[in-house]
C-alpha cells in the first residue's frame, strides 16, 4: 500500500478532483493514507480533511517524514491521471514494480505531460529539500512509466 502526498501549491481549486480519483485507488487496496502539503485556503484544507481522513503537512519533508509505507507517490493537486492508471499501477506494484514515473493526462507539443512520483521513503527522506522536481531527478531517467 501506498502512501500518497498530494502537493496543493496554489492549485486547492483542484484538490477535490484528485481526493476523489485517490478514493478508487483506495478502495482497490492501493493507497493506505493521504497527506495534503502546503498552499490553498486554510479553511478548504481543513474541511477537506475532516471529509476524507486525509493529515496536513507543512511540508513534502514532513509528509515524507510522517508516512506509513515504504512506498510514496507524490503527485500536485492538479495532476490528472490517464484513464487505467489504477489498474496499471496495481499491475505494477503487483508485478514486484517499485519506483516508478506516474504519467498524466495533459501536456503536448513542447509541453511535458505532468507526472507523478513513485519512490521509496528512504530515497526521498535522502533529499535535504524534497519537492516533486527533485524526486523525480532523484529516479533518474530510465525509471519506469506507468500510465
Amino acid at each position: 500500500m501506498l502512501s500518497v502526498i498530494v502537493d496543493v501549491g496554489d492549485a486547492g481549486e483542484r484538490l477535490p478532483g484528485i481526493l476523489a480519483v485517490l478514493t478508487t485507488a483506495a478502495v482497490e487496496g492501493l493507497v493506505r493514507e493521504v497527506a495534503l502539503v502546503g498552499g490553498g485556503p486554510v479553511e478548504l484544507l481543513e474541511v477537506l480533511r475532516e471529509e476524507t481522513g486525509a493529515e496536513l503537512a507543512a511540508s513534502v519533508a514532513e509528509a515524507i517524514g510522517a508516512a506509513r509505507s515504504e512506498l510514496l507517490l507524490v503527485i500536485a493537486a492538479d495532476f490528472r491521471p490517464r484513464g487505467g492508471w489504477v489498474e496499471a499501477l496495481g499491475l505494477h506494484l503487483r508485478g514486484g514494480g517499485r519506483e516508478a514515473v506516474l504519467t498524466g493526462e495533459g501536456g503536448g507539443f513542447l509541453k511535458p505531460a505532468p507526472y507523478g512520483v513513485l519512490i521509496g521513503r528512504p530515497k526521498a527522506a535522502a533529499l535535504a529539500q524534497p519537492d516533486l522536481q527533485r524526486l523525480r531527478r532523484q529516479l533518474g531517467a530510465r525509471a519506469p512509466r506507468i500510465g
